[in-house]
C-alpha cells in the first residue's frame, strides 16, 4: 500500500469522526478533529485556556457549522474582497447558520377584487391596489415569528373607496420590519384599520413615510398598536401631507408594558385641510417611550388635533414638538390629561408659532420638566397645568401613592435572596433574537465592522429592522469606554477568548445559565455555591448584539461576586434550572433613574444589585478552585 492510499484512509475516517464531532454539544479533548473549524477553534481554546476544565456545551453550540470545504470557500472569498460575499448570499446564510433577510416575492400589484391575506409574510406589494376603486384588501395572522419582512410601497396609489384592514398583524414576530412608504397616495375616501398591530413583537421597526400624502377624505385607525412590544420604531414621515378631510385614530398605540418605542412624526399632516388626529391612551404604562412631532400640522387649515390619556403611567418618557402647529390657521390642539403620574421630559420649540385663530389647550397636563421655547403668544390656554415648580421627578419613593413603571419581577434582586429555601421570582431570560452562529474570524475579520458595508455585504435595505440593528450594534462597539470600562466588541470566538484572557489571566472559565426553566415564574432557591469562595473578584461580561453573524459586546466588570444556584420547581422541589448570578457590589456610578433602583431602591452606590446571566449570555471568571 502506496502512502497516497494511507492517506486517504486516514483522511476518510478522520471526515468520519469530524461529522459525529460536529452534532456533539460538547466534545472531549481527545476527539478533536483537524480539519473542521469547530476543531481548530477548540484547538485555539486549548493554547489560550490551558487548564483542564471541559468545554462549555453552551459555548461549542454557537460555533461555526461551516462544512470543510464551505469554510475554505467563503474564506477564500472573503479574505480577497469581502464584498463578494453578498454575490451567494442565501449559500453563505445558510450554511454559516446566519440572519439574513428573506428575499421578497414578486410583487402582487395585479390582484383582482377583494383579497385576504392570511398567514403571509416576506411578500412584496409594492403598487398593489393602483386606480383600484370600492375593494376591500384583509391582512390577517400576516407574518409568522421569525425575520419577516414586508414592503407595501406605493400601495393603494389614486384608489376612491379603497378599504384596507390589518388585523393581528407580525404578533409576536421577531425583528418585525415592514414598509408603508408613499402608501395611499392620492387616494379618496377609504379607510385603514391597523388592530392588534405588531403587538407582542421584538424589535418592530415599521415605516410610513409620505403615507396617505395628498389624500381626501381616508380614514385611518392604528389600535392596540405595538401593545406589549420591545425596543421598536415607528416613523411617519410626511403623513398626510397635503391631505384634505382625512381623519386618524391612534388608540392604546405603544400601550401596556412597551419598552423603548420611538415614534417620530416628521411633517406629519403638513399643509392639510381639516385633518382631525385623535392620540388617545398612547405610550399608556410604557417603559422609555420616545415620541418626537416636528413640523407637525405646520401650514395646516382647521386642522384638530386632540392628545387624551397621553403618557399616562409611564416612566422616563421622552417628547418633542418641534415647529408643531407653525403657521396654522383655525386649528385646535388639546392636551388632555397628559403625563399623568409619569416621569420624563416634554420639549415645546416654535410651538403655534405664527399661526392665526387657532386654539392651543393643555387641560390636565401633567409633567414637571417641561420647556417651551418661542411658542405662540396668543391662543394658548393652560388649564390645571400641573408643573411643580421644584421639578420633582415622580418615583415611588418620593411619591409613593403613585403608580409607576413596574421593572419586570425578578429582573434585579438583592444578595440576600441568593440562600437556600428563597421562594422569589424569575424574570423573562429567554433569548429572544433569533438563532446564529459565530463566523471563523478569518472570514469575520475580514468583513468592515461599519454599518453601511455590513448592510451592503448582507443585503439589508435601508431603513429595515436588521439595517438599524447594525448601525446601533457598530454605534455601541465605536462608543468610548465608560470610566473604569475595558470593553471589546468580539465578532468571533476567537476574538473574545483573546479578550476574556486578555483581562483575566489564562487559567479562565466561562458560565451561563442552563436553559430558560423557570422564566416568568416563582421559582425555589436550591444549593448556592459563591465562585471564588464568595470573594469579590472580577469578572467579563458578554452580551449579544443583533448583527447577520453573532458579535458580543464584552466588558470587564470590577467588583462583582459570583454565584451558582440550582433552581427548584416551588411545588414539587423537582431541579429544573443550573442559574448563574452576578452581584454588583459597587453601583456607584449606575444611573439614580436605573431599572435596578426603580425595582429595588434606595439608589447609586447604597445597595448591590444582582441578576441571572440571561439565555445567550455570558461571563467569564478566573477558574473556581475550591
Amino acid at each position: 500500500m502506496d502512502w497516497f492510499t494511507i492517506l486517504l484512509i486516514l483522511i476518510s475516517i478522520s471526515l468520519s469522526v469530524a461529522a459525529d464531532a460536529v452534532t456533539s454539544p460538547a466534545p472531549e479533548k481527545s476527539s478533536l478533529n483537524p480539519f473542521t473549524e469547530k476543531a481548530a477553534l477548540l484547538r485555539y481554546w486549548n493554547r489560550k485556556v490551558p487548564n483542564s476544565s471541559p468545554y462549555p456545551a453552551f459555548f461549542v453550540s454557537k460555533l461555526t457549522p461551516l462544512s470543510i470545504s464551505n469554510a475554505a470557500k467563503f474564506s477564500t472569498l472573503a479574505a480577497s474582497d469581502p464584498f463578494k460575499l453578498s454575490s451567494t448570499l442565501p449559500a453563505f446564510c445558510s450554511a454559516a447558520a446566519l440572519i439574513c433577510t428573506a428575499e421578497l416575492t414578486p410583487s402582487l400589484a395585479s390582484h383582482p377584487g377583494d383579497s385576504a391575506f392570511s398567514s403571509y409574510d416576506n411578500s412584496n406589494f409594492t403598487n398593489y391596489g393602483t386606480d383600484a376603486g370600492g375593494r376591500v384588501s384583509s391582512f390577517k395572522n400576516y407574518f409568522g415569528n421569525e425575520t419577516p419582512l414586508s414592503t407595501f410601497r406605493r400601495y393603494g396609489h389614486s384608489s376612491g373607496g379603497h378599504n384596507d384592514t390589518f388585523a393581528t398583524y407580525g404578533p409576536r414576530g421577531n425583528i418585525v420590519g415592514a414598509n408603508f412608504t408613499s402608501y395611499g397616495t392620492s387616494s379618496a375616501g377609504g379607510f385603514d384599520k391597523f388592530n392588534s398591530y405588531s403587538n407582542s413583537s421584538n424589535i418592530p421597526v415599521l415605516g410610513f413615510n409620505n403615507y396617505a400624502t395628498e389624500g381626501t377624505g381616508r380614514q385611518t385607525e392604528f389600535k392596540h398598536y405595538s401593545d406589549d412590544s420591545n425596543v421598536g420604531q415607528q416613523l411617519f414621515s410626511g403623513y398626510g401631507k397635503r391631505g384634505s378631510g382625512a381623519t386618524s385614530d391612534f388608540a392604546s398605540y405603544a400601550h401596556k408594558y412597551s419598552n423603548i418605542i420611538e415614534s417620530g412624526f416628521a411633517n406629519y399632516g403638513e399643509n392639510g385641510g381639516g385633518v382631525t388626529d385623535n392620540f388617545k391612551s398612547y405610550s399608556v404604562n410604557a417603559n422609555i417611550p420616545d415620541n418626537h412631532f416636528q413640523s407637525y400640522g405646520s401650514g395646516a387649515l382647521a386642522g384638530i388635533e386632540r392628545f387624551n390619556t397621553y403618557r399616562e403611567q409611564s416612566n422616563i418618557g421622552d417628547d418633542s414638538f418641534a415647529s408643531y402647529h407653525k403657521g396654522g390657521n383655525y386649528g385646535s390642539v388639546e392636551f388632555t390629561n397628559y403625563g399623568n403620574e409619569s416621569s420624563g421630559s416634554d420639549a415645546f420649540k416654535g410651538y403655534g408659532e405664527n399661526s392665526t385663530n387657532g386654539q392651543i389647550t393643555f387641560k390636565s397636563y401633567f409633567e414637571d420638566n417641561t420647556t417651551f421655547k418661542s411658542y405662540a403668544k396668543t391662543g394658548i390656554d393652560f388649564k390645571s397645568y400641573h408643573n411643580s415648580s421644584s421639578a420633582q421627578i415622580h418615583t415611588a419613593l418620593r411619591h409613593p401613592g403613585l403608580k409607576q413603571w413596574v421593572v419586570e419581577p425578578g429582573k434585579f434582586f438583592r444578595e440576600s435572596s441568593l440562600k437556600k429555601g428563597t421562594v422569589m421570582p424569575m424574570p423573562d431570560i429567554q433569548d429572544r433574537t433569533p438563532p446564529r452562529s459565530f463566523l471563523p474570524r478569518s472570514i469575520a475579520g475580514n468583513i468592515p465592522l461599519s454599518a453601511s458595508a455590513v448592510a451592503e455585504i448582507f443585503k439589508f435595505p435601508p431603513g429595515t429592522t436588521m439595517e438599524k440593528a447594525v448601525a446601533s450594534t457598530v454605534a455601541d462597539c465605536e462608543r468610548s469606554p465608560s470610566r473604569g470600562e475595558t470593553k471589546r466588541c468580539a465578532t468571533s470566538a476567537e476574538d473574545m477568548i483573546d479578550f476574556a484572557v486578555s483581562v483575566l489571566g489564562s487559567d479562565v472559565e466561562v458560565r451561563s445559565t442552563a436553559n430558560t426553566d423557570g422564566s416568568q415564574e416563582n421559582i425555589l432557591i436550591g444549593d448556592v455555591k459563591g465562585l471564588n469562595g464568595g470573594n469579590v473578584t472580577q469578572s467579563v461580561s458578554c452580551h449579544q448584539s443583533l448583527f447577520p453573524y453573532l458579535v458580543y459586546y464584552c466588558h470587564s466588570v470590577p467588583r462583582v461576586r459570583l454565584y451558582e444556584a440550582e433552581i427548584l420547581a416551588v411545588d414539587s422541589g423537582e431541579k429544573i434550572n443550573h442559574g448563574i448570578a452576578i452581584c454588583h457590589i459597587d453601583t456607584s456610578d449606575w444611573s439614580p433613574t436605573h431599572g435596578a433602583f426603580v425595582a429595588l431602591g434606595p439608589g447609586p452606590g447604597k445597595i448591590e444589585v444582582c441578576h441571572w446571566i440571561f439565555e445567550g449570555d455570558m461571563t467569564w471568571t478566573v477558574r473556581d478552585r475550591a
